[in-house]
């Protein structure tokens, strides 16, 4: 009698245990590297655009010669126009983009992942020296993780030179 070769079936039962295990492993490890990459991602882009757009202020502000609104000492106002040369530079949120408009263009401050909100600038100062602009402002992340947005704060006073 011939001995016939093969698999019995609780051999391929096994073998398709060790299969599912061996894929249910593998599509964990998978989908935990994307959750860390999604929350490196959404972390970055909230700090990326934050430093931007508080390089940018300060860059603007030291080379202003005055601050054309907020008009008055102590007045809070959404919006910022600075006098720089012989222009205005002006900085408005416009739908989640914190916006600057300059003799150059227009554009926005912040990038595609993340939306600006509760944007405030705060004039402060002496009647006769030299006065500064105090900016705050919220940075949410447009890509949802599973934990949820990433949202910073930031805040910072700089004064004319």
């Amino acid at each position: 009698m011939k001995h016939k070769s093969g698999f019995t079936i609780v051999e391929l039962i096994i073998y398709c245990g060790i299969l599912v295990a061996f894929l249910y492993v593998t599509t964990s490890i998978f989908t935990s590297v994307i959750d860390m990459q999604l929350e490196s991602e959404t972390a970055s882009a909230v700090v990326v655009d934050g430093r931007y757009i508080l390089n940018r202020f300060t860059y603007d502000i030291g080379r202003a010669s005055s601050i054309v609104q907020p008009a008055a000492l102590g007045a809070q106002s959404s919006n910022l126009v600075l006098h720089i040369g012989a222009s205005d530079y002006t900085y408005a949120l416009t739908g989640g983009n914190l916006m600057l408009s300059s003799p150059s263009g227009d554009g926005a401050l912040n990038g595609y992942g993340t939306n600006v909100s509760n944007v405030t600038f705060r004039r402060y100062g002496n009647v006769d020296g030299k006065h500064s602009v105090r900016l705050t402002f919220t940075l949410t992340s447009t890509t949802q993780r599973s934990s949820g947005p990433e949202v910073r704060n930031y805040e910072t006073t700089i004064g004319l030179r």
